[in-house]
């Protein structure tokens, strides 16, 4: 039997994505600002501007922690251990909830390129349009960015799907072939984090940030968080002490990045593996207390929600409200900001209540029908 708090929607973990999906909306709308040498940082504090727009990178990994939790969490409560998950599945349930905005993304980004339309063009010199549909397909979009240069905006932040998807086609074989086996392998790959983020990038600084390996981590720290949820019940002290010690951590790494100390962890690769353990701490307490969000946090807990849409669809936003700024005279940069929050979470929120739900339900329910056994008497053959 799981653990309390491991089914349905845990308020505590869709903060947690709430606050990785600002961080890269945050990021990326620095980022346009920045290429039109807009100085809004200007007379701001330093270490304030590094917090609000500059953990991106961060918000990813945060993001890889909570699916690694969610997914081991998912799995044993569907299957009740690891050993017994059926790979086929596993697979057709991630497909209905991940491919259908994912191959309607593709769709659209393919028109814009073929119709030449500015920001979503994509240059020979990285392989053209064949080159990124086959890498964003075969989960390989980190791979041709690492070796061929960085892909438009919109292509870009399909490298961290490569990495889960290449994760998620792993995971139920390596469930089934490892056996008690999987939590030391899950942390070999913890260990090995912070040596793909350094020594192991070959001084090429998109691999640094983009590889399998320098991701992974965190993914396995997940995993390795949902497996003793799923049997202990932990006291009151040390759920305070998770607490605690979670929230210190990501305020260090997310807060304090200027800092000497901070400097040399992210030099060394460990900052990314702190990041994840405190975000892991934090999944751990929200998932046994159920603790609800507070009124005042209530709109990051909503973007939350639906960060999976909010990230797919976010630089559409992103891109068209920068251009309308510009237009208008570049008013205080906070205008923008807001407004690229607002945009971004009501369009993930109708991208999910029209287009993604409606289509996970039904292939869900039409791979239940398909896979379910015959009835007694029936007639019916396997395909």
């Amino acid at each position: 039997m799981l653990g309390p708090g491991l089914g349905g929607r845990i308020d505590g973990i869709d903060l947690l994505r709430g606050l990785a999906i600002l961080f890269v909306l945050m990021n990326h709308v620095n980022m346009q600002l920045r290429s039109a040498d807009v100085p809004y940082t200007a007379g701001l504090p330093a270490q304030m501007v590094s917090s609000l727009v500059w953990n991106g990178q961060y918000g990813v990994q945060i993001f890889f922690a909570i699916s690694g939790f969610l997914i081991t969490a998912t799995t044993l409560r569907r299957w009740g251990t690891l050993g017994q998950v059926r790979p086929g599945t596993f697979y057709l349930l991630r497909f209905a909830r991940i491919a259908p905005l994912f191959l309607l993304l593709l769709a659209v980004l393919s028109v814009l390129h073929l119709a030449g339309i500015r920001h979503f063009v994509i240059s020979s010199q990285t392989g053209g349009l064949r080159a990124a549909l086959v890498a964003a397909l075969t989960f390989r979009i980190n791979v041709l960015e690492a070796t061929r240069g960085y892909l438009p905006a919109s292509w870009d932040i399909l490298w961290s799907l490569s990495v889960e998807e290449l994760f998620y086609l792993l995971f139920p074989l390596a469930c089934r072939a490892l056996g008690r086996f999987l939590p030391a392998v899950l942390v070999l790959f913890v260990l090995l984090g912070p040596f793909a983020r350094t020594l192991l990038t070959h001084a090429n600084p998109v691999w640094r940030e983009y590889s399998y390996l320098g991701a992974v981590d965190a993914i396995a720290l997940g995993c390795l968080t949902a497996l003793p949820a799923d049997r202990l019940r932990l006291s009151r002290t040390t759920l305070r002490l998770a607490a605690g010690g979670g929230a210190a951590l990501l305020v260090f790494v997310l807060a304090a990045s200027r800092t000497v100390p901070a400097r040399l962890l992210a030099h060394s690769g460990l900052d990314m593996s702190l990041l994840a353990l405190g975000t892991c701490l934090l999944i751990t307490v929200a998932a046994q207390t159920r603790w609800t969000t507070p009124r005042l946090l209530a709109p990051l807990c909503w973007l939350g929600q639906r960060s999976y849409e909010v990230y797919l669809t976010h630089m559409f936003v992103v891109l068209a409200l920068f251009s309308l700024y510009l237009r208008v005279g570049q008013p205080p940069a906070a205008a923008l900001f807001a407004a690229v929050l607002l945009a971004a979470g009501v369009l993930g929120a109708a991208v999910a209540r029209l287009y993604s739900d409606p289509i996970n339900r039904l292939l869900r329910t039409r791979f239940r029908s398909a896979t379910a056994p015959p009835k007694a008497g029936s007639s019916r053959q396997p395909a």
